[in-house]
């Protein structure tokens, strides 16, 4: 994680956002996205990840959450850890992945990059946590977190956008039981 950005406050509520190196749109494929969601289970289930809004876009994801523990940096860093690890093994087990080399190549030359990988480098470094400390605030990422995907373009409506947690802000039911705000 880059020292210029810090979970200052441990007991904090937070909004982040982290990317693949390069920017690279790995999460169009369910197999990657599945990756994530099935993190993020484990997390609020083992490790005391407490999640209130989530969304995954094609290059990066947004999440607000805290931690039961007191640990949000030691916490993402587990996350970006296992899923960078799975789904690097996912693109080479994937016969369908039809940019296979090249992803492989990607991350293996972010990874000569950086002092700190051993091999592969999926995710970028950076996280930017923002504390957030008001309902104002809160509300404001959570709104720009649910209309990510309908910006972009990928859908007219936030609840539409299946790897996110708008449907619940919605009356629905999405993949993964949040945390109340």
């Amino acid at each position: 994680m880059s020292r210029k950005y810090k979970f200052y406050n441990k007991e904090g509520l937070y909004f982040v956002s982290f990317a693949t190196v390069y920017w690279i749109d790995i999460f169009v494929r369910h197999l990657y996205c599945d990756i994530i969601v099935n993190s993020l289970i484990y997390c609020k289930n083992k490790l005391g990840l407490e999640l209130y809004c989530w969304c995954i876009m094609p290059s990066h994801i947004h999440l607000i959450f805290s931690a039961k523990n007191h640990n949000p940096d030691i916490l993402l860093g587990r996350i970006k850890e296992y899923t960078s690890k799975e789904i690097v093994k996912a693109i080479k087990e994937n016969s369908q992945e039809s940019r296979k080399e090249w992803l492989l190549w990607m991350f293996e030359r972010a990874g000569l990059k950086s002092s700190n990988v051993k091999e592969y480098q999926f995710w970028q470094h950076n996280n930017k946590p923002i504390e957030l400390w008001s309902t104002t605030v809160i509300e404001q990422k959570a709104d720009y977190l649910h209309d990510n995907p309908v910006v972009a373009g990928f859908v007219d409506e936030a609840w539409h956008w299946k790897y996110s947690s708008a449907i619940d802000y919605s009356g629905g039911k999405g993949l993964i039981e949040l945390d109340e705000l």
